[in-house]
């Protein structure tokens, strides 16, 4: 059975964001949409970080800025 071009296209679309969240996940950044939907179900109360703050905050961690421990990725 052959997909329609209109099918196609939103299948290589699922697959592409798939890959592309993976690829994000490995290297420490996360989905900025999963978390923003998250805080606003289960903090209502809190006010989301900006896509920016969010890049920062997961940087940072990734990188160990702040952590006394002394961990760094690389």
């Amino acid at each position: 059975m052959a997909l329609s071009s209109a099918e196609l296209r939103d299948r290589l679309k699922t697959f592409s964001k798939c890959v592309c969240d993976g690829a994000r996940l490995m290297v420490g950044q996360g989905d900025y949409e999963a978390y923003a939907a998250h805080i606003r179900k289960t903090h209502a109360d809190q006010e989301p970080m900006t896509e920016r703050e969010f890049f920062r905050n997961r940087e940072n961690a990734r990188f160990g800025v702040g952590n006394r421990s002394g961990f760094r990725c690389c």
